[in-house]
């Protein structure tokens, strides 16, 4: 009976009369005991039935029909109204606030988005129903509502014939539209910003709420609180959503509040810049140069490097987005390209710079046909080189000695060490004189060829020099990236040994000798066999490694130790707790690639049980890119110290590391930190098992 009841429409008819009732004031214990059971019936036939119900109650069937049943009621009160009848539609309001709160809303609104976008185009009493519709629903279910017709309206305009000024008259709404998508949810696509941003912009009530909007969002990404504590994925969504508000605004709104916007942007460009992860720091040049550009449209604008941080965060999700958005508040651009026609408009400023390029003709060229490059030699003894460097005002020979000396480092060696803690005082402080190609690079390689020269003495000073002072960031950086270098080369085999290959016999054509001896005839019978026979498989070349001892193991100490004595000591032009962060953070993966690496030396387990406890220190870091060095310095510990060394030294301290690990990986803001945590427990489990 059930069934029929649905298939014939009778449920409109239902709602209709409930509709009718409660313009005459009919009974509220009924009209909401019909409520319940109009929005539960898949629920309680599948209760009474046992999962043996016929598919017109499954709910991706069942919802749908009533959407089309509220289509037929609201159809109904759309002629009362036109005849002058009173109707209350407070009920199906009800029914679409109880199926949305119940997560039913994709398949209800699936039917009546389509129908009342297009019923609302030219009429304004449909108009009016479906502002109604929304606004009595009860607050309780409002988020629900909002967030489905936000999700499934085609467009900005849509959204604003469907709601009207829903978020003027009701708070909820306001609330829900204003604050929580905006700036307590981030997972909403960009489809969902330009709705909601759109239809705020779409009359002149709710672009009052247009601009609080934008003033909350930047002092949200000013923030320097919300910088450090929120995901990325979170800085992007509030980045796209200020690009899109400053899209839609006019020039006297932004005259209006245009010292709150340039106060806003200055904290958040400098809270980005500060950031150790290079996403934070590209989104908030990409915003800054946007706002600096809408809202100072006559004076001096921020201008990155924008083109080219786009080019290498590329891969990254939101970025592209943000890109296209950030084109929408730009209007003017030296080429317009005319869709469809191979043409191209130049305005004056493009003339201009065509007619520099190219009103060279006239000029007379230089004859350098018998010009030879003059090759300068570089010094051949490594006490030549130190004079070069920090005296000679010779640009050439100083250039062909910068080329050179990594190559001569390695090939005296002897004379390296007598020169080496000098020589690594000289590259420390090697400044560029010309514009030599690779230079940062030359540099490095060549601290790290005196490093590995003479591992003790240049990693003794390298380690004093990282907490001395009258050193810049940048230097202490570069000692960091030496020391790690150094050690991967020490700690690899000096030869990766020769190719022993194969003895298989390529297959050939063998001529049979003339002999008669029975000797001959067995040896050109097995040679035939030989040849014939088809192998599915040969043998790989064996590779014999040349066995070599591991010149880290006896330095490791002398590169970590120094390293992890004075973290905690702030300087007056260096605070690594402090302002310094990123250099902490630097530090901390240093100490974890340096920990793996030392695996199997002598002081392997002393080096684990320090580290261990230095990040126990650090562990509640509010930096993000601090607390994915230290979950990676757990790692190389359980990697590198032995086992049994782990069980006997450290077992108090593996099981509070790994409670905070669980927290860690629960709580964590950050998606690389909470990837790093499960890792590592992973890591454990499978350690627990080996034993």
């Amino acid at each position: 009976v059930l069934e029929q009841f649905l298939q014939e429409g009778r449920v409109s008819a239902l709602m209709w009369e409930v509709c009718q009732q409660q313009a005459q004031a009919g009974s509220p214990e009924l009209q909401e005991a019909l409520l319940t059971k109009l929005v539960c019936l898949p629920d309680h036939v599948s209760n009474a039935l046992q999962g043996k119900n016929p598919p017109v109650f499954f709910p991706q069937n069942y919802f749908p029909l009533l959407g089309d049943a509220v289509i037929q009621v609201l159809q109904k009160i759309s002629d009362s109204l036109r005849d002058g009848m009173d109707c209350s539609i407070s009920f199906v309001s009800h029914v679409l606030g109880k199926v949305c709160i119940q997560g039913r809303q994709k398949e209800i609104l699936s039917v009546l988005v389509p129908r009342l976008t297009d019923l609302t185009k030219s009429d304004c009493i449909w108009q009016r129903i479906c502002w109604r519709l929304v606004e009595c629903v009860p607050d309780r279910w409002m988020e629900a509502v909002v967030l489905g017709f936000v999700q499934r309206a085609p467009g900005a305009d849509v959204l604003s014939r469907l709601l009207g000024n829903l978020v003027v008259k009701n708070k909820k709404a306001q609330f829900v539209v204003t604050q929580k998508v905006l700036l307590l949810q981030y997972g909403h696509t960009t489809a969902v910003l330009q709705n909601i941003l759109g239809y705020l912009s779409l009359d002149s009530l709710r672009r009052a709420l247009l601009i609080k909007v934008l003033q909350e969002l930047l002092e949200t990404w000013g923030s320097s609180s919300a910088v450090k504590h929120s995901p990325p994925e979170q800085q992007q969504y509030i980045s796209k959503a200020i690009l899109i508000c400053l899209s839609h605004l006019k020039e006297p709104e932004i005259e209006s509040c245009r010292q709150e916007l340039l106060t806003s942007m200055m904290e958040g460009v400098k809270c980005h810049l500060d950031s150790n992860l290079p996403q934070i720091r590209h989104l908030g040049m990409i915003v800054a140069e946007s706002v600096s550009s809408k809202i100072n449209t006559d004076g001096p604008v921020l201008k990155f490097e924008v083109k080219l941080i786009m080019k290498f965060m590329s891969g990254v999700e939101g970025l592209e987005e943000i890109k296209a958005l950030n084109q929408m508040i730009h209007y003017t651009n030296p080429f317009v390209h005319i869709a469809g026609e191979e043409k191209t408009i130049c305005t004056p400023w493009t003339n201009s710079c065509l007619y520099f390029f190219c009103s060279d003709d006239d000029l007379i060229p230089y004859d350098m046909s018998e010009d030879k490059e003059l090759k300068t030699k570089a010094p051949v003894y490594i006490r030549d080189c130190i004079e070069v460097l920090t005296g000679s005002e010779d640009v050439d020979k100083w250039e062909a000695t910068v080329k050179a000396l990594e190559s001569l480092i390695r090939k005296n060696p002897a004379a390296s060490r007598e020169v080496s803690v000098e020589l690594a005082k000289v590259l420390l402080h090697l400044e560029e004189k010309t514009c030599i190609e690779g230079f940062v690079e030359l540099r490095q390689r060549a601290q790290v060829a005196v490093l590995t020269t003479d591992p003790v003495p240049v990693a003794k000073y390298l380690t004093s020099q990282f907490y001395s002072l009258n050193y810049s960031l940048r230097q202490r950086v570069d000692i960091l990236d030496v020391l790690v270098l150094a050690a991967q080369e020490l700690s690899y085999p000096k030869s990766h040994g020769k190719t022993k290959h194969s003895s298989a016999p390529k297959p050939c054509i063998q001529i049979i000798p003339e002999s008669d001896s029975p000797k001959d005839w067995r040896r050109v019978v097995d040679e035939r066999i030989k040849s014939k026979t088809r192998r599915f498989a040969t043998s790989q070349p064996q590779v014999e490694l040349a066995s070599s001892p591991n010149a880290f193991s006896s330095v490791a100490g002398h590169f970590f130790f120094p390293l992890i004595q004075h973290f905690d000591r702030p300087l007056t032009t260096f605070d690594l707790l402090g302002e310094d962060h990123f250099v902490l953070g630097r530090l901390v993966h240093t100490l974890a690639v340096l920990m793996y690496l030392a695996v199997n030396t002598v002081a392997v387990a002393a080096m684990g049980k320090a580290l261990l406890e230095f990040v126990w220190a650090l562990r509640f870091h509010t930096d993000s890119y601090v607390r994915q060095g230290l979950l990676s310095c757990i790692s190389s510990i359980l990697l590198s110290v032995p086992v049994e060394r782990l069980l006997e030294d450290m077992t108090e301290e593996l099981l509070e590391t790994q409670s905070w690990l669980g927290d860690v990986m629960e709580k964590d803001p950050d998606g690389e930190c909470r990837r790093l945590a499960l890792q590592t427990l992973l890591l454990m489990e499978n350690l627990k098992k080996k034993l």
